[in-house]
């Protein structure tokens, strides 16, 4: 009874995922796979347009755009031809492939290079520096992808399907290419490092994709003259899959470890710090240096109970961890200020009694609230960007004076106040560098920089 329960369940697991049934001709796939290998022609001209429109959408910080150009590209071809060459023995096929690969990268990087050289927009969004840092989940985003493809390409009822189009998306071979242009355009070398080595993550697991799914599907293979050669082809594969592995793997657990600790650091300020008449201003969780920074606004925190909180932080594994906690009413934030410019606002309008002094004072509260709310908009977006783009500043503080012009007639204005503090010196170039960005990132048309 047992012996035939388990023979009836895996005859049923057997036929569910079965996929000879719905198999192509073997040789039309392998046609399809090699019409699609070579890039000459319209097909070079189709992908240099393609990265362009990548490039666009990179720069404008625009997801739609970026998906329009992975969907428009070719590049996907000479991918899984070499995976199929790989898969079936087939050289001659595996040479092209690669050949053709080669020659889509060199024009796609020089393509890149030479938008990001002319465009005015010089600053790195967030959708291009989301490509500079690769982890293991992208290699195993390509795996996935790549079986999904191949699958497909081998399936007679999905090959004309929306997989391939998900495929190109989801392994996203145009934006890390992009973005190597753009390293190299603004010289900054680390970005087109990260950057080309995700590209080459996502071609080499598509690629074993291809192979693995051509094993999956019975093709059949090209014998061999050679089994040492054919030995000796199996190992290189395996060995440059493990050593593109390796490095994603370390970014992957540094990665994890510091998410681990900003949770911990969260949880301890949410459960220990904060209360009904304490609230949380600022954190800053540094994980490289083992510190959790707070800035407090409420109802100040005894010294003593302070000290108690401190000795809390290995309850909550965050042993070895510097807490830093500041308190008082001139540590205001974004919101904090918003919180009180609504309020005052409140107070006015219940004093103003009649509907002309009200709507005057709502307009001057809006007009001086306006450039408060442009940073607040773009806050988070700035900081990261600030981070990557200017490492020898430790923190920025953005606020806003009045401009009194004493020695000629001029009218009083105002003028964005950014103060800055600096792990190291930085020269005049990288100052006005620094004031440019700046002007455009929270878009001031006055702005003085003054180091702290």
């Amino acid at each position: 009874m047992e012996k035939h329960l388990m023979k009836t369940i895996k005859q049923l697991v057997s036929r569910v995922f079965y996929v000879g049934e719905d198999k192509a001709p073997e040789q039309e796939t392998i046609a399809r796979i090699k019409d699609s290998v070579d890039f000459r022609g319209a097909k070079l001209w189709i992908l240099i347009f393609a990265i362009f429109v990548a490039s666009l959408g990179l720069n404008t910080n625009s997801t739609a755009v970026i998906i329009g150009a992975m969907l428009i590209s070719p590049i996907m071809g000479p991918i899984m031809g070499m995976g199929l060459g790989v898969g079936i023995n087939d050289f001659e096929l595996f040479k092209r492939s690669l050949k053709s690969f080669i020659t889509a990268t060199i024009f796609s990087v020089l393509t890149a290079t030479v938008y990001f050289l002319i465009t005015p927009l010089a600053e790195a969004q967030s959708e291009l520096l989301a490509r500079t840092a690769p982890t293991i989940y992208d290699v195993f985003i390509a795996l996935c992808g790549g079986l999904a493809g191949i699958i497909a390409t081998c399936s007679i009822s999905q090959r004309n399907g929306n997989v391939i189009p998900g495929v190109a998306i989801a392994t996203a071979l145009m934006p890390p290419i992009c973005t190597t242009g753009f390293g190299i355009a603004t010289g900054n070398w680390l970005y087109a490092a990260g950057a080309f080595y995700l590209y080459m993550i996502n071609t080499i697991f598509i690629s074993l994709a291809t192979v693995i799914g051509v094993h999956i599907m019975h093709f059949s293979k090209k014998e061999f003259r050679d089994a040492q050669r054919e030995r000796r082809v199996k190992q290189i594969i395996a060995a440059i899959a493990v050593v593109t592995m390796v490095p994603a793997s370390i970014l992957t657990y540094q990665l994890v470890r510091e998410t681990v600790f900003e949770n911990k650091a969260n949880n301890f300020i949410v459960q220990e710090l904060e209360s009904d008449t304490t609230k949380i201003v600022t954190r800053d969780i540094r994980y490289k240096e083992k510190a959790i920074n707070v800035v407090l606004f409420g109802k100040e925190v005894s010294k003593e109970r302070l000290a108690e909180i401190q000795k809390k932080l290995d309850k909550h594994g965050l042993e070895g961890t510097r807490l830093s906690v500041v308190q008082g009413s001139n540590n205001l934030n974004s919101k904090e200020i918003q919180t009180i410019l609504k309020g005052n606002a409140r107070l006015l309008s219940e004093e103003i009694q009649t509907e002309q002094l009200q709507r005057e004072k709502a307009e001057q509260i809006e007009k001086q609230w306006q450039p408060v709310e442009k940073v607040l908009n773009s806050a988070e977006s700035v900081q990261k960007e600030c981070r990557v783009l200017f490492p020898e500043i430790s923190s920025l503080h953005i606020g806003y004076g009045i401009n009194m012009h004493l020695e000629d007639a001029a009218p009083t204005d105002t003028v964005t106040l950014i103060s800055i503090r600096l792990k190291q010196r930085i020269n005049r170039k990288t100052e006005e560098k620094l004031k440019e960005w700046l002007k455009q990132r929270i878009q001031a048309d006055s702005l003085v920089i003054y180091p702290l």
